[in-house]
């Protein structure tokens, strides 16, 4: 009786998932052979596990999953609303690891993302960029890639990115997928030159399709003009249009259905050239004033494609603020928390990471809901020049200019410029300031806000400077 059983349960097995090849000879003379039958199992326990639940999609310039647009009826809708987490697969292979990653695993960093998964969709989030040479971890030179020197991948780093990917998967979400991030050269597993970049976006590409990835779309290069890619072997090409529309419409011969972009610097801005060749538009906002957010998305509407900002550093009130403006001038918005996200040893929290942002994801994710204007009477500062990746020379005057938007009520204040979080110089009455610099360094620059008696009162967002010797 056992066995007529499991012949019956093998029969409805193989009629729902007769696409599973070398089904047949499971059963002979009425018995079961069970080493087939075994390994019959785990060929159907492993399509039952990768069977997909979303299919990112674009339909007249709106993001679609399993052809049903995201976010219907809310200020949001068609808009992927995004969250920057692209050290959440991160790794060090280097010798010199902070005090702060003594222990750190892996593996472990990754599950901790994955149980906030759930939390952060429930949220209103449609998609987390996840990258395969991730983000700058609060400390320079760690060695953190999924690429070999010859663009073959690392079987490891993979699996987290896999895990990463099938949990957003299971929980409706997609997956912008970067390849490039500009401070992953000068180690031993830097790419080595325009032919191993090749190769290494190719054998993602493949990697994708061979998994059968449908919630994943791509990003070539995180940045493509940042100054850090200019120490890549070929950094020239790597860094310029052309080379950026060669390495999409390569991903896109090797498979035309992924949809693929790349992205620009902090100011909002793209070029045409490459406009033309993306399937959607990949924008960050980290030097961009609220102020400019209408006027750079309203440039970008013409060209008819999905504008996704992928990456901004505002958080708590004025990064609600930011996204608020992103939705109601039709742009999605990529929120990035570096302190608890991004920076070792890296905190997923889920809405604990930043309470007002992710209220106001959901908030503007609910159908029906409208957008209080009120919201826009914050105080707000940030440096608008330079931007992040602009590289100087030791001796070169740093020409800082500074955006306020709802200045202190009082009227007795000034700002401070912080390089590494001392102060190097004050802003002027003209919102501008000059710093002379004389140390060849990473600096991170930040615009502060003090009252008469010295006390902080707002600080901007980070951008990041580039300064090197004399040649």
């Amino acid at each position: 009786m056992q066995n007529k059983i499991k012949i019956l349960h093998i029969l409805v097995f193989v009629i729902l998932f007769s696409n599973i090849q070398n089904t047949t000879a499971l059963v002979k003379d009425g018995n079961i052979d069970n080493k087939r039958w075994n390994n019959f199992l785990k060929m159907l326990g492993k399509k039952i596990n990768q069977e997909n639940n979303i299919q990112v999609s674009l339909q007249d310039g709106k993001w679609y999953f399993n052809n049903k647009v995201i976010n219907p009826s809310s200020p949001a809708e068609g808009l992927l609303m995004n969250v920057r987490m692209v050290n959440s697969v991160f790794e060090d292979r280097g010798t010199k690891l902070p005090e702060k990653l003594t222990g750190f695993e892996p593996m472990n960093n990754t599950d901790a993302f994955v149980s906030k998964i759930p939390e952060y969709v429930n949220s209103g989030v449609n998609a987390f960029t996840i990258s395969l040479q991730g983000g700058v971890p609060g400390y320079e030179g760690a060695i953190n890639t999924a690429f070999n020197p010859d663009g073959s991948l690392r079987e490891g780093y993979l699996q987290r990115v896999e895990k990463v990917i099938r949990a957003c998967d299971t929980n409706q979400a997609a997956v912008i997928l970067s390849c490039f991030y500009q401070r992953q050269h000068s180690h031993f597993s830097a790419l080595k030159g325009k032919d191993s970049i090749k190769n290494a976006l190719k054998n993602t590409v493949a990697w994708i399709t061979e998994r059968k990835f449908t919630n994943v779309v791509l990003e070539v290069s995180n940045e493509y003009g940042h100054g850090g890619f200019r120490n890549w072997p070929d950094g020239e090409w790597m860094s310029s249009e052309a080379g950026q529309i060669e390495l999409i419409q390569l991903a896109k011969q090797q498979n035309p259905s992924l949809l693929v972009s790349t992205s620009g610097m902090g100011t909002g801005k793209l070029v045409e050239s490459l406009i033309g060749a993306a399937d959607f538009l990949l924008i960050h906002f980290n030097n961009t004033s609220l102020t400019n957010y209408s006027k750079k998305i309203t440039a970008l509407k013409k060209y008819g494609k999905p504008i996704v900002c992928n990456e901004d550093d505002k958080l708590k009130q004025v990064g609600a603020m930011a996204l608020s403006l992103s939705v109601l001038n039709g742009c999605g918005w990529g929120y990035m928390n570096v302190v608890k996200n991004q920076e070792a040893p890296f905190e997923f929290a889920g809405v604990e990471d930043d309470t007002l942002v992710y209220s106001m994801f959901k908030h503007l994710t609910t159908p029906g809901c409208q957008v209080d204007t009120e919201l826009f009477n914050e105080t707000f500062v940030m440096i608008t020049s330079p931007n992040d990746g602009q590289i100087f020379t030791v001796g070169q005057n740093v020409r800082i200019q500074v955006s306020v938007i709802n200045p202190p009520e009082s009227g007795l204040y000034h700002i401070d410029i912080l390089a590494n979080n001392e102060p190097v110089v004050q802003v002027g009455e003209n919102l501008q300031a000059n710093w002379l610099v004389k140390c060849p360094s990473v600096y991170v620059l930040e615009a502060v806000i003090k009252n008469s008696e010295g006390v902080e009162l707002y600080r901007s967002p980070r951008a990041d400077i580039i300064v090197q010797a004399k040649k």
